[in-house]
């Protein structure tokens, strides 16, 4: 890293010297040209939790109060989360591309979300959250391992640290579920 004056010489260089200007400007485009080339894709859902994020944010700088929703068990039903469910600003979208998802609840330790699925989530495995599922409308299959978990509306599924696991859409409509991560 250069130290603030070497830095102001340089600026000052390329700001009289086209040769300096030039070799600096294809450096840049020399680095990113090889960003490019190496570049590595993102997981799948890393681009609507990047979205719903945003969204939350936004949210919250408009004045809305964050709720806390109730933290998943085994015995959590759907109506435990109707505050949510049933608002309005809480609906899938129609330019949705595969998975999409509102947080409705955020702890350093809990994040709660609607997430609508209309095919699949890739394989994942977690080494420090627990992932809770509740399933509001349609049905899947929650693979962990090689064990195949199929849900309806009103199932919950935990999923165990250091598993592999994928979810596959198993209706025609839509998989709208209520995910919460949990920090282990």
């Amino acid at each position: 890293m250069a130290a603030d004056e070497e830095i102001r010489e340089v600026e000052e260089r390329a700001a009289t010297d086209p040769s300096v200007r030039a070799a600096i400007n294809n450096f840049s485009i020399s680095l990113e040209k090889n960003a490019i080339k190496n570049a590595i894709a993102p997981p799948a859902v890393v681009k609507p939790f990047l979205m719903a994020t945003l969204d939350l944010m936004e949210r919250l700088a408009k004045g809305e109060t964050l709720g806390s929703p109730p933290k998943m068990h085994s015995n959590s039903k759907i109506a435990d989360y109707e505050d949510w469910l049933n608002r309005p600003d809480m609906a899938l979208t129609p330019y949705f591309e595969g998975v999409y998802a509102k947080i409705i609840g955020y702890t350093p330790k809990i994040i709660t979300a609607i997430v609508w699925l209309r095919e699949m989530a890739p394989d994942e495995v977690h080494h420090s959250e627990y992932k809770n599922f509740l399933i509001v409308e349609g049905t899947c299959s929650i693979t962990i391992e090689e064990e195949v978990h199929n849900l309806v509306p009103g199932d919950y599924l935990a999923i165990p640290l250091y598993k592999n696991h994928f979810v596959t859409v198993t209706s025609e409509e839509v998989c709208k579920v209520i995910l919460q991560r949990v920090a282990a």
